[in-house]
């Protein structure tokens, strides 16, 4: 089949960085909002969200006996909450402040007779400015939050057929806000030492409920910082000896001691002969270089062959 570059779209840091930063802020406050309503399910699973057809979702969330679901439509530009006796309510993705955006959304929500409090203030973010304060952030260019959007559907759908493979603990290919990364993690089955803490504007509790066991994980991020684009990762928890000098692939990927992970750039991904090949190889080989240096037990780790 001729590779379909529209698939894999350009999404250079630089020309919408105000835009992620935006948008980055919108998903953490609804997020929160999932957090504020959900039981909790370990290592934060609870809080995540999840990329669909048209946007990311939160899933169904359980409000008393009801329930609601907030939408994110990056296509039409939109926000809809929906509830499960057919109201609905929408508010328009468009340049805003993160403040306007807070105030109308928890506007809608008491519209629906939803009312609740979140924890108002970015987490994982060094600059934390009070959503409610936040007028700084209100940029929104749609033809690239359709951009962001398309990778995580072509990185979610190739994050899902790795998953497969596994037949141990792995979690699900969810979207992290506090970090803004699309994640697929899987989990040797043995215990951690003590994760050490010290996440930017993240409890001490939460990281090391997060890392209470020997995980591999995978995923996309926009990028920022030491690495200025965006990029897939791999990382291992605790990292075992030897596997930072792992011979990994494809050809691009390699092991940034800025970030403690393997990185592939993302354009080496979306410019490759085969896009899913080239990510599949850096999710397998990052695996395991993990697993073959902390020893799991991959046999009964790992399905033999396809369905």
């Amino acid at each position: 089949m001729a590779r379909d570059n529209t698939a894999w779209p350009s999404l250079p840091l630089e020309e919408w960085k105000d835009t992620y930063r935006t948008l980055h802020l919108w998903t953490q406050i609804v997020g929160k909002i999932r957090l504020a309503q959900m039981p909790w399910i370990n290592h934060s699973w609870h809080v995540t969200l999840y990329v669909t057809a048209r946007g990311l979702t939160t899933s169904s969330v359980p409000y008393g006996a009801r329930t609601f679901q907030i939408d994110l439509d990056f296509i039409d530009h939109e926000l809809r909450v929906q509830t499960d006796d057919g109201a609905v309510g929408t508010l328009a993705l468009k340049s805003r402040s993160v403040a306007d955006f807070y105030k109308a959304l928890f506007a809608e929500l008491a519209a629906l007779g939803i009312t609740m409090k979140i924890y108002a203030t970015p987490n994982e973010i060094a600059e934390a400015i009070p959503f409610e304060k936040d007028e700084q952030h209100r940029s929104y260019d749609p033809e690239y939050a359709n951009r962001f959007w398309r990778v995580l559907v072509q990185s979610n759908r190739v994050f899902t057929d790795f998953r497969a493979r596994f037949i141990g603990k792995c979690s699900p290919v969810h979207y992290f806000w506090g970090s803004c990364d699309l994640a697929v993690t899987r989990f040797s089955g043995r215990p951690a030492p003590r994760h050490p803490g010290g996440m930017v504007n993240l409890p001490d509790r939460v990281t090391r409920e997060a890392y209470s066991h020997e995980v591999s994980s995978g995923g996309f991020w926009p990028g920022g910082g030491p690495t200025p684009y965006p990029l897939f990762y791999a990382y291992a928890y605790p990292e075992p000896a030897g596997f930072a000098r792992a011979a990994v692939k494809p050809q691009g990927a390699f092991y940034s001691r800025d970030l403690g992970e393997f990185i592939l750039p993302y354009d080496e991904v979306r410019s490759a002969a085969s896009p899913d090949g080239a990510l599949l190889d850096f999710l397998q080989s990052t695996y395991e270089a993990a697993a073959n240096s902390g020893r799991w037990d991959r046999a009964a780790l790992e399905r033999a062959g396809q369905f």
